[in-house]
């Protein structure tokens, strides 16, 4: 059954709590309680993990063709004007390219990657497509 939660926090509280009984996140929230016991890692997502390396992918477990992984963008109005978006993403992606970056965002088994807006927007809209698709074939519905 799915659980809407409003962040990783409320949803983590209920999971050490033994209130709910599996979850889908990131590693940083998630690692204290796994190195106290009180939490297990049972797969992880599309390629294994620096932080867990004994911990299987669900494709080595027995399910190709599972794909997922946890992003981040930046977005912004859509009024904002042209040059500014230009900047703020030659800005970013500068950053992205930083020895300083990369060893923080390694820590969280993240990997800092700089693109363009159109790059972005494709991005975006292929998980629309794929997620989409997901949502037609499990017949989901909203509540």
């Amino acid at each position: 059954m799915h659980v809407p939660y409003k962040g990783t926090g409320p949803n983590l509280i209920d999971l050490v709590a033994g209130r709910t009984q599996a979850t889908a996140a990131g590693t940083p929230p998630l690692m204290p309680h796994v190195k106290a016991g009180k939490l297990r890692v049972i797969a992880v997502g599309s390629q294994r993990l620096a932080s867990l390396p004994g911990v299987a992918t669900v494709a080595e477990q027995g399910y190709p063709g599972f794909e997922t992984t946890q992003w981040y963008g930046l977005n912004a109005p859509a009024k904002v004007p042209a040059a500014i978006i230009k900047r703020l993403s030659d800005e970013a992606a500068k950053a992205a390219r930083l020895p300083s970056v990369a060893e923080r965002f390694a820590l969280d088994d993240a990997e800092a990657v700089g693109s363009t807006p159109q790059e972005y927007a494709a991005f975006i809209t292929a998980e629309q497509k794929r997620w989409g698709e997901v949502v037609r074939r499990a017949n989901i519905k909203a509540n």
